[in-house]
């Protein structure tokens, strides 16, 4: 094993990778993974950003 990290060919670029899951983000999903803490504002932040955005505002916040 090496301690150079994968090779460059194994490994799949950024633009591919998605959160995967077939199920509808919630906002409680996308509070979450924007590192805000579950609170009322931050739900509704969430819920208007969902609305507007779709799935793109939680694949947005993933790595």
């Amino acid at each position: 094993m090496s301690d150079q990290g994968p090779d460059p060919s194994e490994v799949t670029p950024d633009s591919l990778l998605h959160s995967g899951g077939s199920d509808d983000a919630t906002p409680e999903d996308l509070v979450l993974a924007s590192g805000r803490d579950v609170t009322p504002e931050n739900l509704e932040w969430a819920r208007k950003r969902l609305e507007k955005e779709g799935r793109a505002a939680i694949e947005s916040e993933l790595p």
